[in-house]
């Protein structure tokens, strides 16, 4: 790929549209197009949307720790709203069954591929 394709991914990552992104990396929108059909450019383009999720998926849950904290001091202030106090609870037993449950569907999914596994050899 070229320097001018590797800038033109970083542009399609932090410009709202194609067009955007192509004027940013002054080059026709056309061409931008056309980039996006090649094989490799799309693949180098998923790769670095791919790192992005990561990267946010990374932050958010360092952030998690103090969102549950924040959570579990609404829920037990005696002194918050009534409102905000349901709601907080709501919230943490609403994760904690989502928790639960992919957890079990992980371990289903374990499961089945082993199965694969041994009925494949």
């Amino acid at each position: 790929m070229s320097r001018k394709q590797e800038i033109a991914v970083m542009a399609l990552l932090t410009e709202p549209t194609i067009k955007q992104a192509a004027e940013k990396v002054q080059v026709n929108e056309a061409t931008l197009y056309r980039w996006l059909q090649l094989e490799g450019f799309q693949d180098m383009y998923k790769n670095a949307k791919r790192q992005a999720v990561e990267q946010a998926t990374a932050r958010l849950q360092q952030s998690s720790t103090l969102a549950v904290n924040t959570l579990n001091d609404v829920m037990s202030n005696p002194k918050a709203a009534a409102m905000a106090r349901v709601t907080a609870a709501k919230t943490v037993l609403e994760f904690a069954y989502k928790a639960y449950e992919l957890d079990e569907l992980q371990e289903r999914v374990e499961a089945l591929e082993e199965s694969l596994k041994e009925n494949s050899a």
